[in-house]
């Protein structure tokens, strides 16, 4: 079992990005190359990749936690994922490809066992020729001149293809690839491209797509076919090639410089997962979950490089460099389906374990004429420094003994309450989250793990003092996994504190890393439950008062994730509750909902919330130009309107323009990022009010007895 729980909620693809940290940048232009003229090669397995690939699935049918047969039914699931890694657009196979394959998926679950990569390797190479006829297809539309395009056609490019048919033919093959020409063609004009730059962005991105399949390996076919296996037993078992591996190992360690953000694949474009905390991306305030990359620059004046359909690992290649080296990102925001971009500078650093610390501060109320104090502290993972503990350093850092500090200091403020806030905490050490529990009971388990033989370990408090037993709220969202959600679920249980906020992200499964004869297996081994027996998998931590999300509705959470392992029960364990909250939640919801009614900042991340349901999923553009810009002025003035509405609300200077508000946040975020944090924010500031009700309702409930 692996102690450490840290980048818990990664999707399949992003092994190898954990953090994007690390060397020195390739050449950003690509001279003309007399290879990309010639046809790509076919690729062949090796020798060590048929062991490897019966290997893993030894390995799996004995060791993992879900127990899967591999048969037909399972072996066409393997068939199905692999078409969808490969082309989840729909935009490459032919139905006569697909017809041409159905062969092989009835005995794709012989040829797993078998270590039989034949067919694996054929559906790969025909992949590879569709994709290199598309990207000259593409050139060739450009060399015909991009003005050529007819952009006052009314026609419409259907964004999300996963669930269409297969291409009928080559007539409709050429007819969506000229649209999706024709909408990268708008889509940079409307973002005040000349036809000359934009000519030259789209042709070197078409010729980094036709050099990439040139530099194709037979290991990206094998670990492409392997994961499409490993993938039907759940998200986070995965395999990693040799040299995936290696970087696996070398992120794992954060000895390397970058900028501190989590990366996947998402279709052709390069998506960010998350944002480490202390990371210079989250120091910087600007890059988001959701957001796409789309251009990578490095220092203030250096070349933007189109990244689209550039492979994860260049791209991070791109991205990682130098400590104190600048790097520009060209993002297209996650939070709007406009095609504006934005650029964003952030400085290469190293993830300090420092800029991690949990930290405090007192929030003051006012209640029935009486002043309220409840403290606040801030975790923004479950640190550890391992090293110093091991070698016996006295003064080690580690979550647990910097709350423990924290909690004396807040106690010596004569508090009403407490409140830790574990918003976008994404886990850290099963050890931390143990024992952090331990600060806030007297003694009992704090988490059970289950084993894939069905035996099942308790995690114990170590220490039977408890540092803090007043009133307590723990703050979570759909960005809280892992540890964070060990803690508060053990907080619900025992009857600690009110679990404020949203619903977590669901991550309770652990996972281990095997060694192979060819690369490694990181597959899951057991399961969590919290001490009532539910498990913390899939369905997260429900907060007893919930508060609106931007999170809600989209694709964020463990239950999004393909096959991600379900939510259960087992039995509890004896434990003793220190309270019942139940009687509270009613009246403390009503008195909630009854406050934000009307407060600036719930307005606000209502309609937020609204906004974003309207644009994010839209499942058609329009190729029209001019349609285009009246859809996308409709979207900004809407969000002008949002924005606007809050400032009014609090007093502060109207906006003219998005611009204005986009060179706004880009000043806060660089030159007032500190000062804001400090800040208490709208939910923190309603959690503690929350809290001083049911201080009020249980004194009340006391008072009657």
């Amino acid at each position: 079992m692996i102690p450490t729980l840290r980048n818990a909620r990664k999707t399949p693809s992003v092994f190898f990005a954990l953090f994007t940290a690390l060397c020195i940048t390739t050449s950003s232009v690509f001279a003309a190359d007399q290879k990309l003229e010639r046809p790509v090669e076919e690729l062949e397995p090796s020798l060590q990749q048929a062991i490897a690939s019966v290997n893993v699935v030894q390995l799996l049918s004995r060791n993992h936690y879900r127990k899967i047969a591999l048969d037909q039914e399972s072996g066409e699931k393997v068939f199905q994922r692999y078409l969808d890694r490969l082309d989840p657009n729909r935009s490459f196979f032919l139905q006569s490809d697909i017809d041409q394959f159905t062969p092989y998926k009835e005995k794709l679950d012989s040829s797993l066992k078998s270590g039989d990569l034949k067919p694996a390797f054929e559906i790969f190479n025909r992949y590879r020729i569709r994709a290199e006829q598309r990207a000259r297809y593409m050139l060739a539309l450009i060399k015909q001149g991009v003005e050529k395009q007819n952009l006052k056609k009314n026609e419409e490019l259907i964004v999300d293809r996963k669930e269409q048919p297969w291409l009928a033919n080559k007539k409709a093959q050429r007819d969506l690839w000229r649209k999706q020409f024709k909408d990268s063609v708008l889509t940079l004009k409307l973002n005040n491209k000349t036809n000359e730059e934009i000519a030259d962005q789209l042709s070197r991105r078409n010729t980094n797509l036709l050099r990439r399949l040139h530099q194709s390996k037979s290991e990206d076919a094998f670990q492409t076919y392997i994961n499409s296996f490993t993938g039907i037993f759940d998200p986070h078992t995965q395999y990693f090639s040799p040299q995936t591996a290696e970087n696996f190992d070398i992120n794992m360690s954060l000895s390397l410089e970058g900028i501190g953000a989590v990366l996947s694949s998402e279709d052709e474009y390069t998506k960010v997962v998350s944002v480490v905390p202390g990371g210079p991306a989250e120091k910087a305030g600007q890059l988001k979950p959701g957001d796409k990359i789309i251009s990578v620059g490095q220092g203030r004046k250096g070349p933007l490089e189109d990244v689209v359909g550039m492979r994860l690992d260049d791209v991070v290649n791109l991205i990682r460099g130098k400590k104190k080296t600048l790097v520009r990102l060209e993002i297209i925001s996650g939070s709007s389906k406009s095609s504006s971009t934005r650029i964003y500078e952030i400085v290469r650093d190293k993830v300090k374990l420092e800029e991690q610390d949990a930290s405090s501060r007192i929030l003051e109320f006012k209640q029935d004429g009486k002043n309220k104090r409840v403290g606040v502290i801030e975790i923004p993972t479950f640190y550890i420094d391992f090293k110093a503990a091991q070698s016996g350093d006295p003064n080690y850092k580690s979550t647990t003994r910097d709350v423990r500090k924290l909690l004396e200091k807040l106690k010596k403020e004569n508090l009403d309450g407490l409140v830790i806030d574990l918003r976008g905490n994404g886990g850290g050490s099963l050890q931390e989250a143990n024992e952090l529990t331990g600060l806030f009971i007297d003694q009992g388990p704090t988490v059970l793990v289950r084993d894939s033989r069905g035996r099942t370990e308790r995690q114990q408090d170590p220490d039977p003092t408890q540092v803090y037993g007043g009133p307590m709220a723990v703050v979570v969202d759909r960005l809280s996994a892992s540890a964070s959600e060990i803690f508060a679920g053990a907080m619900q249980d025992y009857g600690r504190a009110l679990v404020i906020g949203g619903q977590t992200y669901g991550k309770g499964t652990v996972q281990s890393i095997q060694p192979l004869n060819h690369g490694q297996l990181k597959l899951t081994l057991a399961k969590f439950y919290r001490i009532s027996g539910q498990s913390t998998q899939n369905q997260g931590v429900l907060p007893d008062i919930a508060f609106p999300s931007l999170y809600d509705g989209r694709d964020i959470g463990e239950n999004k994730l393909p096959d991600a392992l379900p939510w259960d029960t087992i039995e509890p364990i004896p434990y003793r509750k220190y309270s019942d909250m139940k009687p509270y939640l009613e009246p403390l919801d009503k008195k909630h909902r009854k406050r934000t009614d009307d407060d600036p900042d719930f307005v606000y991340l209502n309609e937020m919330k609204d906004y974003l349901a309207r644009y994010e999923n839209q499942e058609k553009v329009s190729l029209n130009e001019e349609k285009r810009k009246h859809e996308i002025q409709t979207m900004r003035s809407q969000r002008l309107t949002i924005e606007n509405r809050l400032r009014k609300a609090k007093g502060e200077p109207l906006l003219n323009n998005l611009d204005e508000l986009e060179e706004a946040e880009q000043e806060e975020a660089s030159a007032e990022a500190k000062k804001k944090k400090k800040e208490a924010d709208a939910f923190i500031k309603e959690a503690g009010m929350v809290l001083v009700d049911l201080i009020q309702l249980e004194k009340k409930q006391t008072a009657s007895r």
